[in-house]
């Protein structure tokens, strides 16, 4: 907790917004997108899975493969709980929703479904189609169901461990938009990366959860960053933003959103 305390001050101290941002993509990005003031439908939608989760009586017990959890203390977990602590905030929830229309992502790529609210943020956007993968099987299906009260047919739920599943995944196979929100620790983060690479493009968009969660994942950040294959790299503190633009000039920037 210390540690995320010390992380936070030192980021407000050395983030921007869009002022002073050179970068016409960068710029663009944060003006039209990050800062986008729009109520889109899709945001009162995702708001009331949210509100149904946040009065919910309902537990599951999960399947924790992952670095664990700072709030609870074992593996029965009330929806209500996870939702309030661990899930997707409708801010961030918001900013899902508006990258994957400005960026026009077709085709999107989620590693830790947990509850569905990161997937569902992504599902509005009826243009594009997800493939979500979580390791828990109670959680993955009571992402399916929240996703199917909305009628949402373009998320496809895989119940499966990551690793296992991204060997399976052609080379060829290449995502818009990758969402990692899962393992977080350093080794398995860094593991993930490199998979990842060969299923990104020119115009693709990976984003990583929660980098300043830990000392290790704050360095796994900055070897992801310092990849040759990065060109641009956007810290928003709760998320990294990683592309791959090759006419690009390779930047590095914090931004409060």
């Amino acid at each position: 907790m210390w540690f995320q305390v010390k992380e936070y001050i030192r980021f407000l101290c050395t983030s921007n917004n869009q002022h002073g941002i050179h970068s016409p993509f960068v710029y663009q990005l944060i003006t039209k997108c990050f800062y986008d003031k729009t109520k889109y439908p899709a945001y009162f939608k995702w708001k009331s899975i949210q509100q149904a989760y946040l009065i919910s009586s309902s537990t599951f017990v999960m399947k924790d493969l992952g670095a664990g959890s700072r709030v609870f203390q074992n593996n029965k977990r009330k929806v209500s709980a996870v939702a309030k602590n661990a899930g997707t905030t409708y801010k961030r929830a918001k900013l899902l929703y508006r990258l994957s229309n400005y960026l026009n992502i077709k085709n999107a790529l989620e590693l830790g479904t947990s509850l569905g609210l990161g997937s569902i943020a992504l599902g509005l956007n009826e243009k594009l189609k997800l493939t979500t993968l979580e390791a828990c099987t109670n959680t993955s299906q009571f992402a399916k169901d929240s996703a199917e009260s909305l009628n949402l047919k373009n998320i496809q739920f895989v119940n499966a461990d990551f690793e296992a599943f991204l060997k399976t995944i052609p080379s060829t196979k290449k995502f818009d938009l990758i969402f990692v929100d899962g393992n977080h620790q350093k080794e398995a983060t860094l593991s993930y990366f490199e998979a990842l690479l060969k299923h990104v493009h020119n115009d693709s968009i990976l984003i990583f959860d929660d980098i300043h969660w830990s000392k290790g994942m704050k360095e796994a950040w900055l070897e992801m960053i310092a990849h040759p294959k990065v060109k641009v790299s956007i810290d928003t503190f709760f998320w990294g933003m990683l592309f791959f633009r090759r006419e690009q000039v390779k930047e590095d920037f914090k931004i409060r959103v």
